[in-house]
């Protein structure tokens, strides 16, 4: 890597996936795993600072992200992929779960870098997510040996339209967790400290995620993720809900060992109901099935996370789980979930294997999966202080 007398340049790319953003590189001009490479990361998004003013992040968690790439030796794979969650304020770097939409870049990333041969006039790459252990497959359409950027497919959050991106995750179900249902059960109930108790569904596909009716928590459902982010006491009961779920699913042996975690991702849901977005347009309620918002890190997504969205359509097809009973039997038989967020309605594709018998965890998913666009933004170097200077 170039360096000069105080600084370091690093290769790198940034790209818009979905609606996120996030720095990719390849795997080999970074530093390997460890304590070295997190701090070239966060030094590279201008963590922790709230406005990350000395650094490539954008003040939000969906533009503080890192993307990790390079050729899979992998039967099945064609590259591996590793996501990177950097914090903004805390001094704090992830790699427990994965970024449905940061994922959909990366097929454009690996044609674009030559990692993946281009194939006219839509190439499949398949991506194996270190992060989860699971492959998922993508559809890039390529035009003149580079994914193409124009097209007319637009998603809620991302101005103008693009090329559309299909992105199959149908083996991602049970990513960390091995099952759908990790625990077994369509819904349960926790305890909170405060004396309280609410009903949830734990879910793992894509990502693990815990589901909460928006009005057990005093919600409607529409509160834009300022209010709810600002809103320190919810966001306290929100991080124990999360900590707790993922004490029962095994992720940690403790609870309270946990303070605003990442994952399990905490998803509120509410019936189907006329709203505007942050943009000022109105969506009405036939144009979706459900409404969500995402909680992760002690913060409301933006918009909404794609793999929470999976998860939300994974679960919402097992009979007596929090977002089945918010569709009824005949929503749930339809092959997609709508789901409205703080920026539109997503629509995300879902199959349940015909002719399997009635209980919960016998559901099996013919299909999961949604589309998005992507696009190259900046190729270049990006110079950070040499950290060998640095002290701490």
């Amino acid at each position: 890597m170039p360096q000069t007398n105080e600084q370091v340049a690093y290769r790198c790319v940034l790209m818009r996936g979905g609606t996120s953003k996030a720095l990719f590189f390849h795997e080999s001009d970074v530093p390997p795993p460890g304590p070295e490479r997190d701090r070239m990361l966060k030094r590279a998004m201008g963590t922790p600072d709230h406005l990350q003013i000395d650094g490539l992040g954008g003040s939000r968690l969906v533009t503080s992200k890192v993307a990790l790439v390079r050729r899979s030796t992998r039967d099945g794979a064609d590259v591996d992929y590793t996501f990177a969650q950097v914090d903004v304020e805390r001094d704090l770097i992830g790699y427990t779960a994965n970024c449905g939409n940061i994922s959909s870049a990366v097929g454009p990333f690996a044609i674009d870098e030559g990692l993946v041969a281009a194939v006219e006039p839509v190439t499949t790459v398949r991506v194996y997510n270190t992060n989860t252990d699971s492959i998922l497959a993508m559809q890039v359409p390529v035009s003149h040996g580079k994914a193409r950027v124009h097209g007319n497919y637009a998603i809620p959050g991302v101005p103008g339209s693009g090329a559309e991106i299909l992105m199959d995750y149908t083996d991602t179900v049970g990513a960390k967790t091995g099952k759908l249902l990790p625990t077994g059960l369509a819904a349960e109930v926790i305890a909170l400290e405060s004396g309280g108790a609410l009903e949830v569904s734990i879910c793992d596909a894509a990502n693990p995620c815990v589901f909460v009716q928006a009005s057990t928590l005093g919600l409607t459902g529409h509160e834009s993720p300022d209010a709810l982010t600002g809103d320190i006491a919810l966001m306290d009961a929100v991080s124990e809900i999360q900590a707790k779920a993922g004490e029962r699913i095994g992720m940690w042996p403790d609870w309270r060992s946990q303070h605003k975690p990442g994952i399990p991702l905490m998803v509120l849901v509410a019936p189907a109901g006329d709203y505007r977005d942050a943009t000022g347009a109105m969506h009405e309620a036939g144009s979706m099935d459900v409404r969500a918002r995402l909680v992760f890190l002690g913060k409301c997504h933006d918009s909404m996370a794609g793999t929470g969205a999976l998860c939300a359509a994974a679960i919402s097809r097992v009979p007596g789980s929090v977002v089945h009973r918010l569709l009824g039997d005949n929503g749930a038989q339809a092959q997609s979930l709508r789901i409205g967020h703080p920026l539109g309605v997503m629509a995300v594709r879902v199959e349940v294997e015909p002719d399997r018998p009635g209980e919960p965890r016998d559901i099996r998913l013919r299909s999961l999966g949604l589309a998005r666009t992507a696009r190259r933004l900046m190729a270049g170097e990006i110079y950070l202080p040499d950290l060998s200077r640095e002290a701490g």
